[in-house]
């Protein structure tokens, strides 16, 4: 069986103990099953670490870090602008995105956008959840949903705005990152983004439009593609 994960987002240091949260208790007691003295891993932005449970009842776990076991690395910062989408779909996305290994995760209201809310809850229970599973460090940050206006007019001048049009013939191309220290890719709502939107994303100077498809892409899909692409160019770059 592979290492189990946790995330843990409080610094860590070697050979110190600490009880774990109620939720990771009832994990490791009632759904693994581990016993004293079984070892699992805890990870969080700084690395991660071995660890001993040396103290284990029904509604009390406590463990010691023993060693560090990997170290962060600083990998490249790629965010997901992504307009709201029904409950489903946007679950989908949000582990998909995690698994992917994008940094920040930007909820968008756009005009065509019928959801206007996200449970926070959940959403930072699902990308923990991804993280562990995928073998990363660092949960993706996931900022409060904004307008889309709000989010164009925030956007950092270092940070590369990539597009994913459909209207756009355009392959995306390693020469698009050169110079910024970010990329932030934005996917449109279903129905695609007003031409009034559209105006206003085309008017940024460090905005790259690009196509993911010829086909017509729900949103989901069209974030692991608009990700994978990016990934790809951008591990050759």
């Amino acid at each position: 069986m592979s290492n189990i994960r946790l995330f843990y987002p409080e610094n860590i240091s070697e050979n110190t103990t600490s009880l774990l949260s109620k939720e990771q208790t009832h994990y490791v007691v009632n759904v693994m099953r581990l016993k004293r003295g079984s070892n699992l891993n805890f990870f969080n932005k700084y690395g991660e670490w071995k660890s001993e449970i040396i103290f284990l009842d029904k509604d009390r776990v406590e463990v010691k870090f023993l060693n560090k076991v990997k170290d962060s690395s600083n990998s490249s910062i790629v965010e997901l602008a992504i307009c709201l989408v029904k409950k489903n779909p946007m679950e989908n996305i949000l582990q998909k995105a995690t698994e992917l290994g994008v940094t920040k995760i930007i909820p968008i209201i756009s005009e065509r956008t019928e959801i206007k809310e996200l449970n926070f809850v959940r959403a930072k229970k699902i990308v923990v959840e991804a993280t562990e599973q995928s073998n990363q460090l660092s949960p993706p940050e996931i900022s409060n949903v904004m307008k889309l206006k709000d989010f164009l007019n925030n956007l950092d001048s270092s940070t590369r705005l990539l597009f994913a049009d459909v209207n756009s013939k355009d392959n995306l191309k390693k020469e698009a990152f050169d110079g910024f220290k970010s990329l932030s890719i934005l996917i449109g709502p279903e129905g695609d983004f007003s031409p009034s939107e559209r105006e206003l994303i085309l008017a940024k100077t460090n905005v790259v439009p690009f196509t993911i498809s010829r086909n017509i892409l729900r949103s989901d899909t069209a974030v692991i593609s608009a990700i994978s692409l990016v990934n790809f160019i951008n591990n050759f770059h």
